[in-house]
């Protein structure tokens, strides 16, 4: 009777009688219910045993294959065999792929996975070929994040193996240069930081220098704007007169494109500027123009005084901040239109709110926080960086029901790694270092939420997934908080420690900040999971990626709930999948319409609840975007962006689909297209044929 099982790689393994149930099942399930399906599987892998026991000792996997085909032929189910053999054809074309682009994977990650890691993660010798693998990839990290351990607990062994328990699941992972740089000679491990921009040209292009060692080393660069004199005001060393904030940030904008971060992505920069400076308006408006500003998101620095004068249609009072006096008024509903008009046409500019941001800064003693990391969600002090990961949700369900126990010992090791990364990380400029170790800002966050929602079977737009976010999020926080603290207790507290909010309330934390909500595009690629709060962009699309590459992708939960609910059918597969919205579709169990809402079925006010609901125990900010169908108008805008405020949220971006002609996703499907998908693709083969 055969015990081991030689694999492909020529690796062995023990034999697993179970591996047969189930690759006949799953074969099985693509054409029959699950109950006729088991029967299928039940008969046809006892037979396939029987034909093994004639076997030695050891069998190649192959030849296994090669006796589950030959009897499914024999007991008469040949359309079962036909989709086996399409099965196997397809595994042997994604591992073909994988060898042609000199990627192995244990992981079994997804096509799109691959195609990033390969472009981004994996290192590579001198001639560029790649030399490591997934797994490689992950053990790399692991072991030099829990390289500082030997300095604190003495158990470096434990977490090295904690980590890369945590990472090769794909339930945590860091952001991206950590990914890239942990244990390479770059070493630079932040996502992002802000650097200060002060009025003279020694401190523009000191700057500037600084941004292009960020941008080389793998980060990205907040700025603001707003202390630099207005165009045409004098300079009196020159005589001259000034360019303004809008001619430097072009400077700026021109640099990034030619520095790509760690020689693979370029780079990513955020410019504000506060809504009292008075080149607002045509900082507001650059993004009209086409190939303005291109690597630059922007965002208008919001006050609670400009809201205000916005409510009682009041003047508005634009400030020199180099002489700190009126140069002129503005009616603050006149700027409030032109604001919302251009988000509306071009989806720039975001706004931040500078007072709820600086309201809530643990460290206001310290000073004004202006700006932020290029997304929005980690508010910085000039100099400061951030250190970002992310929980992947998704995996914390099972059978309807969140594992909390789980869910809980990923946070805590989510919060010692990232505070792990404060310490090993090689730092552009010693200024970074300085304030990075003295405030030691972290943000654990989260991506496949909308995952989440759907394996709980709460629709996004729900009350009840309203209050679940909420109940979430602030088990995250508490959990977040608890962890810090016995960092403090190891460790010893932040060094600003003193000056902070939590030193009046007693609570010794080891970092100032904890929690980050960001929009994880690449990493929740590689979990194969939605991005950060998101809901579903549809349920099929296409990502732009590298620039001008698309990776297709369907979402895997759909054929997953159909058969969980009893609904599987090759047609309802067919009508779901060739739709970027089944709300209207008739014939479509509700139950599915109401889990499956895309972010055009929802309402702006629940995506602003939404976001509501997780700032509000989120110590940084909420990165998320409130996207609306082509046919919306500026009015919408303004509502938004009001709402936003009122909720309390430190930021809002809006996008308008179709209002750039170069976007992120794309939806997949026209309407109006007659698509049909064939009984030898559906479910599981359709959706991972397609994905390559």
């Amino acid at each position: 009777m055969v015990r081991i099982v030689i694999k492909r790689d020529n690796k062995k393994e023990k034999f697993n009688p179970a591996k047969i149930y189930n690759a006949i099942f799953k074969a099985s399930r693509e054409l029959y219910l699950d109950k006729e399906a088991d029967n299928i599987a039940k008969v046809v892998s006892n037979k396939v045993l029987e034909e093994l026991s004639k076997y030695k000792k050891e069998i190649h996997i192959e030849n296994i294959q090669d006796i589950i085909e030959k009897v499914l032929m024999q007991e008469g189910f040949q359309d079962v065999a036909k989709v086996y053999i399409l099965y196997r054809r397809y595994r042997q074309e994604i591992r073909d792929y994988k060898e042609r682009i000199g990627i192995k994977d244990e992981l079994k990650l997804s096509i799109n996975a691959i195609t990033i890691l390969k472009e981004r993660y994996l290192l590579r010798d001198k001639n560029r070929n790649v030399i490591e693998t997934p797994v490689e990839m992950f053990r790399r990290v692991a072991d030099y994040i829990a390289k500082i351990e030997k300095d604190f607990s003495k158990e470096e062994n434990f977490y090295r193996e904690e980590f890369f328990k945590q990472l090769i699941s794909l339930k945590f992972l860091p952001n991206s240069p950590t990914l890239m740089n942990a244990g390479t000679p770059l070493g630079q491990l932040s996502a992002c930081f802000v650097l200060p921009i002060y009025d003279s040209i020694a401190s523009i292009f000191d700057s500037l220098k600084a941004m292009a060692l960020i941008h080389k080393s793998g980060g990205g660069t907040g700025f603001s704007f707003s202390n630099l004199r207005p165009k045409g005001d004098i300079v009196f060393s020159t005589k001259g007169i000034a360019s303004g904030p809008l001619s430097f940030a072009k400077i700026f904008d021109s640099a990034t494109g030619v520095i790509l971060q760690g020689g693979k992505r370029r780079g990513a920069n955020m410019a504000v500027l506060k809504v009292d400076h008075p080149d607002i308006v045509e900082f507001v408006e650059s993004k009209l123009k086409e190939n303005v500003l291109e690597n630059f998101n922007i965002s208008v620095g919001i006050t609670d005084e400009f809201m205000h004068a916005f409510r009682k249609n009041l003047d508005f009072e634009l400030i020199n901040p180099r002489t700190k006096k009126v140069v002129k008024k503005i009616k603050a509903k006149s700027l409030f239109s032109i604001i919302s008009f251009c988000a509306y046409k071009c989806a720039e500019p975001g706004l931040l709110f500078l007072g709820h941001i600086n309201k809530a800064n643990p460290l206001k003693s310290l000073g004004v926080i202006e700006a932020t990391n290029p997304c929005g969600e980690v508010p910085l002090f000039n100099y400061e960086s951030c250190n970002l990961g992310s929980i992947n949700l998704a995996k914390f369900v099972s059978n309807k029901k969140v594992n909390w126990q789980d869910l809980e010992k990923t946070i805590k090791m989510g919060i010692r790694f990232l505070d792990n990364v404060i310490e090993l990380n090689n730092y552009p400029l010693k200024e970074i270092e300085l304030i990075s170790k003295k405030n030691r800002k972290i943000g654990l966050g989260v991506m496949g939420f909308s995952d989440m929602l759907i394996k709980l079977r709460l629709p996004y737009n729900s009350k009840e997934a309203i209050r679940f976010a909420e109940k979430l999020m602030r088990f995250i926080r508490e959990v977040s908080l608890k962890a810090s603290c016995k960092l403090a207790y190891e460790r010893g507290v932040f060094e600003n420690y003193k000056y902070s909010v939590y030193k009046k309330k007693g609570i010794k934390l080891r970092n100032a900040t904890l929690n980050s909500i960001a929009p994880t595009g690449s990493i929740s690629i590689i979990a194969g999971c939605s991005s950060g709060i998101e809901p579903l962009f549809a349920l099929s699309f296409t990502r732009n990626v590298f620039g001008k590459t698309r990776l297709f992708e369907i979402n895997p939960l759909v054929e997953e709930v159909i058969r969980e609910e009893g609904f599987y059918s090759k047609r309802l597969i067919n009508e779901v999948l060739k739709r970027n919205s089944i709300r209207d579709t008739k014939g479509i169990p509700k139950l599915l319409k109401n889990i499956f809402v895309t972010t055009f079925d929802i309402l702006p006010i629940d995506h602003l609840k939404m976001q509501a609901a997780f700032q509000k125990f989120t110590d940084n900010a909420v990165s998320k975007t409130i996207n609306l169908p082509p046919e919306a108008n500026i009015e919408d805008v303004k509502d938004i962006y009001i709402k936003a405020y009122d909720l309390k949220l430190k930021g809002i971006t809006v996008y308008r689909y179709g209002s750039r002609e170069e976007q992120v996703l794309y939806k997949y499907f026209d309407e109006s297209e007659k698509i049909e998908v064939s009984g030898d693709f559906s479910g599981g083969c359709f959706r991972e044929v397609c994905g390559i």
